[in-house]
């Protein structure tokens, strides 16, 4: 009789109720559903963005390493322009073929040759918006990374809520408190703060290594100026 009953013991525990990962998402409660399928596909945008960000900036910082060498190394400004040409990912040549338009607009207007500070006032400035304009494209969809890291592990948190809710609603219902009763709304609640984690934790990485990797190459952009506008000072603008 013992063993029968340790038997039986052994085979309601098997019979309890499942908590495989995928019988739990697809048997939780819709709000439940609704927050694990918001924080999956942040972590799938999330993904998406770590890798396009990763090439996108890799590529950057090659290109403005062969720009830099090209720069430093060519005597000829026009070859060094065709050479920015094919280098499209890199802000430094951007910035230089801004700076070079504007130069070659101030050699063609006769009413600015001699207004020897506008003229470089004037390419100043549109180096300066060229930065803007490859910072912006160098920051984009960085933000959404942060946002992730931050409000992630919140989303998650209010589907644990909302399910421990539920099970309390049970143990109401049913007037039992045993395992069997709250275990699976528990276990659904743990899992909707679980995927919030794996959401945010690499999205904040992410975040701060572009973020390190963006201030290198404005710090670049930076230097590259006043080097781009000494030159032209002391060659172009007499």
């Amino acid at each position: 009789m013992p063993e029968f009953s340790s038997l039986n013991a052994v085979s309601l525990a098997a019979a309890g109720p499942d908590t495989d990962i995928a019988t739990l998402i697809k048997e939780a409660h819709w709000i439940v559903q609704g927050v694990m399928a918001l924080l999956a596909a942040m972590f799938l945008f999330c993904l998406y963005i770590i890798i396009y960000k990763r090439l996108y900036l890799g590529r950057a910082s090659r290109e403005s390493d062969q720009f830099n060498e090209s720069f430093w190394r060519s005597r000829d400004i026009e070859q060094i322009y065709k050479h920015a040409q094919g280098l499209r990912n890199s802000p430094i040549s951007q910035m230089f073929l801004a700076g070079y338009t504007e130069l070659a607009k101030l050699a063609s207007d006769e009413r600015m040759r001699g207004d020897r500070e506008g003229n470089l006032e004037n390419i100043g400035r549109a180096l300066r918006k060229a930065q803007t304009v490859e910072t912006t494209k160098l920051e984009s969809m960085t933000p959404f990374l942060a946002t992730t890291g931050a409000a992630a592990p919140f989303i998650g948190l209010f589907g644990t809520v909302v399910g421990i809710m539920i099970a309390f609603q049970k143990i109401a219902k049913q007037g039992n408190a045993s395992l069997d009763t709250v275990g699976q709304p528990i276990a659904e609640a743990l899992l909707a703060t679980a995927i919030g984690l794996v959401a945010a934790i690499p999205a904040v990485m992410a975040y701060n290594y572009f973020v390190r990797r963006i201030r290198v190459l404005r710090s670049e952009m930076e230097t590259f100026e006043q080097d781009y506008l000494n030159i032209i000072k002391r060659h172009f603008l007499h």
